[in-house]
């Protein structure tokens, strides 16, 4: 069975063609990072008209390169939320049209489980396993009982972790995305220069994150934080605010498997492109870790029509009077709220 999958959630055009659920015969990525580098963050009007200008020629190209013709397709999956609500109408708009024209299912993709099923596409990934999502907008920790099926147990209470990455990035003058360019600077930093401080949450609350405190911390109250035997340098602030904010992820991350009894671990989106985040997690003996090929866990639509796959088995189709939504909520037989 092939299937097209469409994400235009954000600032990447993506298309690709995937066959019964793990092939990926193309990935077509188009990414916006340039048209909003100037701004240091995504401005929602441009992004939706650089997918309007692009998402035909990327689709175009995916059926290229999978040397595959329009009416080889079985079905269209779509991402529809959640995300840049100009941006997703693109893409479902163009679903929409291949579900007409061809007479093929439309399937509804939800963009966060989507990248939880990104690792699955590599790896054979047992269940139930704890899942992490971690990007620019996400900050989310699961259990995934199937494909299709995943119960949120914790997220961040103000900022995603890639958003304070960006953040930091902006006020020290660093490029777009900061995400990237804060890892190249923390390779060559000391980690004893600052001791930022982590959040403390309550018993009832063990599964929660929060970065706004540690954006904080780094940007208006650094010289608290400082030990002075150690040079203020950017390269020191960015090796310590990076590991503060990588090893949160991964200590919460790991008190859940252990609370759960659950010894397989999924860490996925962008976040997981992190050097640091790579390195330790490969450390780890406690659980099995299992992360995407950075191509895969930043935004791409292998990933989408992966999912639509699964979905269309347990028969979750979609109308031509599908929606796009800007928030995450319950999607057929997922528990996400």
């Amino acid at each position: 069975m092939y299937l097209l999958g469409i994400e235009t959630s954000c600032d990447e055009t993506s298309a690709s063609i995937v066959k019964d659920g793990k092939n990926i015969l193309s990935n077509i990525v188009v990414s916006q990072i340039k048209d909003h580098a100037i701004f240091q963050g995504v401005v929602p009007e441009i992004a939706s008209r650089k997918h309007l200008e692009t998402i035909n020629d990327v689709i175009e190209e995916a059926f290229h390169q999978a040397n595959m013709d329009y009416h080889q397709i079985n079905a269209v999956g779509v991402v529809y939320r959640p995300g840049l609500i100009g941006s997703l109408l693109i893409g479902l708009s163009t679903a929409k049209i291949f579900s007409y024209l061809y007479n093929i299912p439309l399937i509804p993709v939800n963009h966060i489980e989507a990248h939880l099923y990104a690792p699955h596409l590599e790896q054979d990934i047992p269940f139930p396993n704890i899942g992490l999502a971690i990007s620019g907008g996400h900050t989310i920790l699961f259990i995934s009982r199937s494909h299709i099926e995943h119960e949120m147990i914790g997220s961040t209470i103000d900022d995603a972790v890639g958003e304070a990455f960006d953040k930091v990035a902006k006020y020290f003058n660093l490029e777009y995305p900061g995400g990237p360019i804060i890892d190249q600077y923390a390779k060559q930093g000391d980690p004893n220069a600052f001791h930022f401080p982590k959040p403390k949450f309550k018993e009832e609350s063990p599964y929660q994150f929060s970065y706004s405190g540690l954006k904080t911390a780094v940007i208006h109250q650094l010289d608290k934080f400082h030990n002075l035997q150690y040079e203020k340098s950017l390269e020191n602030i960015s090796t310590c605010f990076q590991k503060t904010a990588i090893d949160m992820l991964i200590e919460t991350s790991l008190r859940a498997c252990k609370d759960h009894n659950i010894p397989h671990l999924v860490v996925t989106g962008g976040v997981a492109c992190n050097s640091y985040l790579r390195s330790e997690l490969s450390k780890i003996t406690s659980v099995k870790t299992y992360i995407a090929s950075p191509k895969l866990s930043t935004d791409n639509a292998s990933m989408v029509a992966g999912l639509a796959y699964h979905l269309l088995k347990n028969n979750i189709t979609a109308d031509l009077s599908l929606n796009a939504f800007s928030k995450i909520v319950r999607q057929g037989k997922s528990i996400l709220t």
